[in-house]
């Protein structure tokens, strides 16, 4: 049966619909009010050239018929977190979203950085647009609140730390202070992260007065310092509203590969700061449906809905069920509105003034879409290659042979993703064997890592191979392509465009050619092909030269009496290099775990003895 024959068989009822390819992997979801006519429009008007790519990869449709449209809308949003389909538009790993919590399973709650929201009752406040941001509240809220940054679980000692001692802690772990005064501090601090500024004032002014009327003029001292440091932070941000409303303002800043929407935050009619997230899979969709999609995915995962959003264009007939299921999430109802006059619509021209700066500063960085323009163009692939892998292979006579994998996304390099490989089963100078083991090792992973994924046992946070690249470039000629082609199409990854760039000439070979493809001397596509090869190669020889290292300090360790295997690998492990065993003294030395003072001062009088 056809894709459109199965198409014409769906029910006529609301529901998600999932396009998967011949690997079972999802390519893309979504979520329509009758599955029916949704999925057999992909079949009967012209498509975009993204929607045309992902039918040509289509082999199977799944649905899931739900009760409302709204639930499709939830369903959708939790699939595509779930999935990450390349075809969806999908707010930018959120991984890079942290959140501040603050616990509530314990005597004296922390204040804390993290990566995920969990069921377990705590606070949470976020997501923070970049790690930086979250780092800067917590040292602000460490200024003014005097909360533990301690991990004890149960306190074990009485002696506090330095931060008790220098009035950032209030040192629940001497028992100093009763479960009650500080459950008020982490109310404050919940006050204060809520945007709640006025209220937080009013209730530490209160305790101020109390304070003083009891004579505990050093208590009433240290309030007012704190309300005066509170005060200076708010006086930073905008008065915007004297009706002390709240609401978040967005807008859109796009060009033709990247889009951003900027959010401005109002609490109590203040503006507390400015956040811009950036969304993947954007090219060829509609202001809208961008904005729409930001939506869903962003107030899934958000602590906070506030009543009302301000936006800077309209979401189209889905509008309604998006107010609908954002009332659900907020407990109460909340309005989307377009403003077309007064101190609303002035907000959203300062939100859309904000879009038009970052967009202008999104086209200084246009060169990584013309890029990528380019090279899909001359290399004739289905889409822009969004993420590109470079391997090479580095080793000195066929010793220490190491491997390395780059990722370049959206044109940039990435280096979190990056991987190494120790090569295993290769003897002597193989560089086509080598290859081969590595491009086997990765793939392998992925396929690994999709079936735990995909069984719940590993999450896609977790998994570090399970995202495949969208072009895959080796450093070096037909041996080298030849040697990984094989291996992905063993694997059943033969779909995934892969090429050679040979250097000095380069060349770049692609598989079943007899010819080189030549790519003009000026283009930006093969300038950004060089610099995955080229960084692929120091990556290999700087974790080649690491390994060298090793062996060569392991030689050397060898000779010192008392020093056997064991304490040679603790050396190794807690001293980075050969300078720092050198500098380090015998206290150190009988520091790492293994040693003593006998074998710490073996190991001193060898480098410091008579040369």
């Amino acid at each position: 049966m056809t894709l459109k024959e199965k198409a014409s068989q769906l029910p006529d009822q609301p529901g998600v619909y999932i396009y998967k390819d011949a690997g079972g992997n999802v390519l893309y979801v979504g979520k329509a009010v009758s599955l029916r006519n949704r999925v057999r429009s992909y079949f009967t008007g012209a498509q975009d050239n993204k929607t045309q790519a992902m039918l040509a990869k289509a082999a199977d449709i799944d649905f899931i018929v739900t009760g409302s449209e709204i639930e499709a809308l939830i369903l959708e949003s939790n699939l595509i977190k779930e999935h990450r389909p390349r075809y969806n538009i999908v707010l930018k790993d959120d991984k890079h979203y942290p959140y501040i919590k603050i616990t509530v399973d314990e005597e004296y709650p922390r204040v804390m950085k993290v990566r995920q929201q969990h069921k377990d009752g705590a606070r949470y406040f976020g997501p923070y647009p970049a790690e930086g941001a979250v780092n800067d509240t917590l040292r602000l809220l460490k200024k003014l609140f005097p909360f533990r940054s301690c991990r004890q679980v149960k306190f074990r000692n009485k002696r506090p730390c330095l931060n008790f001692h220098i009035g950032r802690c209030l040192g629940p772990c001497t028992g100093r202070v009763d479960r009650e005064t500080y459950s008020a501090m982490i109310r404050e601090v919940c006050l204060f992260l809520d945007g709640r500024h006025d209220d937080l004032l009013r209730d530490l002014t209160r305790k101020m007065k109390e304070a003083s009327r009891e004579l505990n003029f050093e208590r009433a001292a240290e309030l007012r310092d704190q309300i005066q440091a509170i005060e200076r932070v708010v006086a930073k941000q905008n008065m915007v509203s004297t009706r002390l409303e709240d609401q978040d303002v967005l807008a859109l800043a796009r060009t033709s590969n990247r889009s951003e929407v900027v959010l401005l935050p109002v609490r109590k009619g203040r503006l507390i700061g400015q956040e811009h997230f950036r969304l993947k899979g954007t090219a060829g969709k509609d202001d809208a449906e961008v904005l729409r999609a930001f939506i869903k995915q962003y107030y899934a995962e958000a602590s906070y809905v506030p009543p009302e959003v301000l936006l800077s264009i309209p979401l189209g007939e889905e509008q309604k069920v998006i107010e609908e299921w954002l009332g659900g999430r907020r407990g109460s109802r909340v309005h989307l509105r377009v403003p077309q006059r007064g101190r609303k619509r002035e907000l959203v021209e300062m939100a859309c003034r904000n879009a038009a700066i970052l967009q202008e500063q999104m086209a200084l960085e246009r060169d990584a879409g013309v890029a990528l323009a380019e090279l899909a163009g001359m290399l004739s692939l289905p889409e822009l290659p969004a993420r590109v892998e470079g391997y090479d292979i580095s080793n000195i006579q066929g010793h220490q042979t190491v491997g390395s994998m780059v990722v370049f996304e959206e044109g940039r390099p990435a280096p979190s993703e990056y991987r190494r490989f120790k090569i295993r089963t290769v003897q002597g100078p193989d560089d086509y064997a080598s290859m081969r083991e590595m491009i086997t090792r990765r793939f392998e992973k992925a396929k690994q890592e999709k079936q735990l994924v995909d069984s719940g046992q590993m999450s896609l946070r977790d998994a570090k191979f399970v995202r495949l690249p969208d072009l895959v470039l080796i450093d070096g000629g037909k041996g080298q392509l030849g040697a990984a082609f094989d291996v992905m199409h063993r694997l059943g990854y033969g779909d995934i465009p892969v090429f050679g760039l040979a250097k000095e000439e380069e060349l770049l070979f692609q598989p079943g050619r007899t010819k080189p493809l030549v790519l003009p001397r000026d283009s930006q596509a093969l300038y950004l092909l060089q610099q995955v090869r080229d960084e692929a190669h120091r990556f290999a020889v700087t974790y080649h030269r690491k390994e060298r290292t090793k062996v060569g300090l392991r030689s050397l360790l060898e000779e010192i009496e008392g020093i056997g295997p064991a304490r040679r690998r603790a050396l190794l492990k807690h001293f980075p290099s050969l300078k720092d065993i050198e500098k380090a003294g015998i206290d150190d030395l009988a520091a790492v775990k293994g040693m003593n003072r006998k074998a710490a001062k073996a190991v001193y009088d060898f480098f410091h003895g008579e040369k």
